[in-house]
């Protein structure tokens, strides 16, 4: 209530700068976008359909549950951006030991390789889905259209386009969502009741991985700091902060309805019917005649938005983590960060010639964000905890124990999943 209170309170003064009245607020609208594309990316279709079809609503918890540790996470990181005037990846090369930050970062750039596969994967299959063009061909023009999108924009014409596809995503499972029976009783059950069915370890952490993605925090962090906010005096900071925590919430509650939708509709369609997914193309061809042409061509076509915005914020995220390996920010025009674009599109690209199973693929890819997630908490925690790093913005006790708890959470999911593997 304290933090509605202030921003109703903002809306109605006039002496700080920036003066924009009501409309201040929309200034901060975006970066939160760009990292809620992010996990609503093919890969989270690959996972959330697996596992809506296989085990109905059980798995809804996980994305609540992911959901929650995702805002206090991306919030947090937010901070140190503003606060620092750095990323998360150029925080840990100046204030961390090269022991520490070349081998986390390094294995950040991998769970970037690893985004990039799903994404560009997503979109070729959905070009697939569409026009019948082959995975290889398919992968090839959205690596080549990313490719362009990336070395000619600026942030902010790429915020648009970002906005613009979630927009058409959240509105195509909507009108999906429409044409189906939910039984909402389970639903509400599975947001809220912690249950790991026997078998189901591997789809639950992908689960995690897809929203709660390494890159992402990363990511947000260069946006927000590539805003130049810290420049300003402390109020502005302050009211900076407040303003972030509004574009976070929002930005993530639309990335949880929009995951919740996808287990949704795939409990209600493949699970009610016994039908369990092993690739994104099976879905088109079981929702027409149950939904008719209509549903699956727009799933297809939702799924290519989906995997073309997220392929640019993989992309920037590869770019932003190798920048700030030599102490950088990111920057398109700089050699550094156009060499980590490049790892992280072009390796994926070569791997996704080599998968034999593409929604396997997705599937395990998300898997091993999971397993490096813990790395970045650790190291965001560390980070934002420090005066030296942050100032009088360092994390007060209370906010440092969440954050380990939800590394302490991440941890302990990753040795349930290897115990399972073997």
């Amino acid at each position: 209530m304290n933090f509605i209170k202030k921003i109703l309170h903002d809306f109605k003064s006039r002496d700080h700068k920036p003066q924009l009245g009501g409309l201040e607020i929309l200034k901060y609208i975006g970066p939160g976008l760009l990292v809620t594309v992010g996990f609503i990316d093919p890969g989270n279709w690959a996972s959330n359909i697996a596992a809506g079809s296989s085990y109905g609503y059980t798995l809804l918890w996980m994305v609540t549950l992911s959901t929650i540790m995702l805002i206090i996470l991306q919030h947090n990181v937010a901070h140190l951006g503003i606060a620092s005037g750095l990323c998360l990846s150029e925080a840990a090369s100046l204030y961390t030991p090269k022991w520490i930050s070349k081998p986390i970062l390094t294995t950040a750039m991998f769970a970037s390789i690893s985004t990039s596969l799903a994404e560009i994967l997503g979109g070729a299959i959905a070009l697939n889905m569409l026009f019948k063009i082959p995975i290889s061909l398919g992968a090839i023009m959205v690596f080549v259209f990313v490719i362009i999108m990336l070395f000619t924009n600026s942030y902010k014409r790429i915020e648009k386009w970002i906005i613009a596809f979630v927009s058409i995503i959240g509105i195509s499972f909507i009108y999906e969502l429409t044409l189906v029976d939910i039984n909402w009783t389970d639903a509400a059950i599975g947001w809220v009741k912690p249950q790991i069915p026997d078998g189901s370890m591997i789809i639950v952490m992908s689960v995690l991985g897809a929203v709660v993605m390494p890159h992402n925090l990363f990511l947000h962090s260069e946006i927000i700091q590539s805003r130049k906010w810290n420049l300003e005096n402390d109020q502005i900071i302050k009211k900076q902060l407040d303003y972030e925590l509004f574009d976070t919430l929002l930005s993530m509650i639309v990335g949880w309805a929009i995951n919740s939708a996808m287990i949704l509709l795939a409990a209600a369609v493949f699970f009610k019917h016994g039908t369990i997914v092993d690739e994104l193309q099976q879905a088109k061809h079981i929702l027409t005649p149950l939904l008719g042409d209509n549903a699956s061509n727009i799933f297809a076509v939702a799924l290519l938005f989906a995997g073309i915005a997220s392929t640019i914020t993989s992309g920037m995220a590869g770019g932003s983590i190798f920048a700030g390996i030599f102490n950088e920010p990111y920057d398109i025009k700089d050699i550094h960060s156009k060499i980590g674009v490049a790892i992280s599109l072009v390796i994926a690209l070569i791997i996704i010639f080599l998968i034999g199973n593409p929604f396997k693929g997705l599937i395990i890819s998300q898997m091993v964000l999971s397993i490096q997630l813990p790395f970045t908490i650790f190291l965001q925690v560390y980070l934002t905890s420090s005066k030296k790093v942050m100032g009088k913005y360092a994390n007060e006790k209370a906010t440092t124990a969440i954050l380990l708890l939800i590394g302490g959470i991440v941890t302990y999911l990753n040795i349930r999943l290897l115990i399972s593997l073997f």
